[in-house]
């Protein structure tokens, strides 16, 4: 019963990583012939990781300060992705 359980969970995260990089490739496409900062993309690539956790995290704790925790950073993680990606 536990593996099955695990086995969905599995293909939601690897569903959800495939989402992630269609719309990074859409996002790609879109600038054209820009040139990527290497630094740049190192860095949202880092924070697109982070988020991943904090997401998983968040699903799987009970405790309500820790929730509010785990929220606060996963703003402060897209805010600086936005910033990163304009």
């Amino acid at each position: 019963m536990g593996d099955a359980g695990e086995g969905l969970v599995d293909a939601e995260s690897r569903l959800a990583e495939r989402m992630e990089e269609r719309e990074e490739e859409k996002r790609k496409a879109r600038q054209g012939g820009k040139g990527a900062d290497p630094e740049r993309v190192r860095q949202v690539e880092s924070l697109k990781l982070a988020r991943t956790e904090m997401q998983r995290q968040l699903e799987l704790t009970t405790h309500s300060a820790r929730k509010q925790q785990l929220t606060q950073a996963l703003a402060e993680i897209e805010k600086r992705i936005k910033e990163l990606s304009s």
